[in-house]
């Protein structure tokens, strides 16, 4: 039982990881009808800020904090002056822009801090461990999934109880309709592309200290992110919630049950779920 139970909590650490990443993409893709190759750069760019800001202060919350500042900057930024250009020309022009984009942050990351993994070390509360259902186990897995659970229910309350989270979900349905009421339509959308990349920079944050900071960090988590939506479904919120929790306790007890098909479970998975229900799980019928 203590096995399943440090197995169990592992996978809960991983989905709290994988809903961090995904939760940016989803609300992006969702928001604006943009795939962005670029999302897990952003996650590994995040990883790096932090990890300088680490060093140079000494104190992870203030990395945790101002490193998705720095993300949400660079987002405006590559909204405005870049993916809002091609977004009128369709789904590959995007695709090409944010894969170049990835490109381009991962040969920079590698030409200012090397190529070499790096240690990203907590202290205080984060570094202890705690006594949970019978068993020794680190804070800063549980933290993660704490950050995941805060995120979600913030982000679900912003999107379905506040003015500007009905602006953003009216904006999708009819920009033109939500322009000619006065609102900026295309300042909407750079604000919710802002937030995605600083979804994915928090993301990186969190996972430095569990993962370590590497170039290939953006890899490692691309494919399981872009799972997490497809089996959720393309933009919702809730189907992210579920997916990456499904996905996550695969990873952990795939690895025990069935290590020979550990590595393909999430694509069986992906592929069951897009034979039965196209859509995702809590994804709409276009």
């Amino acid at each position: 039982m203590s096995e399943i139970a440090v197995f169990f909590l592992h996978g809960l650490a991983y989905a709290g990881l994988l809903f961090l990443v995904s939760s940016g993409l989803t609300l992006v893709f969702g928001m604006m009808n943009v795939l962005n190759f670029a999302h897990a750069s952003f996650y590994m760019l995040g990883a790096y800020f932090a990890l300088s800001l680490l060093h140079i202060t000494g104190n992870f919350w203030l990395a945790l904090i101002i490193s998705p500042l720095l993300l949400m900057a660079l987002g405006m930024v590559i909204e405005r002056f870049l993916l809002r250009k091609v977004h009128v020309l369709g789904h590959v022009h995007e695709l090409l822009l944010t894969f170049g984009i990835a490109y381009i942050l991962h040969e920079g990351v590698k030409w200012i801090w090397g190529t070499s993994p790096q240690a990203m070390a907590v202290t205080g509360i984060l570094a202890d461990t705690v006594s949970l259902m019978g068993i020794t186990y680190p804070v800063y897995r549980l933290f993660i999934f704490a950050v995941s659970v805060i995120l979600g229910l913030l982000m679900a309350l912003v999107l379905f109880k506040t003015r500007i989270g009905i602006t953003v979900r009216a904006a999708v349905d009819d920009s033109a309709m939500v322009g000619a009421l006065g609102i900026n339509v295309p300042r909407l959308f750079m604000g919710v592309f802002a937030v995605g990349a600083a979804l994915s920079g928090l993301a990186g944050v969190t996972a430095g200290p569990l993962l370590s900071v590497f170039p290939g960090m953006a890899e490692s988590i691309l494919i399981d992110a872009f799972v997490v939506i497809v089996v959720g479904g393309m933009g919702s919120l809730g189907g992210a919630v579920l997916a990456s929790f499904i996905i996550g306790q695969l990873q952990s007890f795939g690895v025990i049950l069935f290590p020979e098909f550990s590595l393909a479970l999430i694509y069986m998975l992906m592929a069951l779920v897009l034979v039965v229900k196209p859509e995702g799980l809590f994804g709409e019928k276009q």
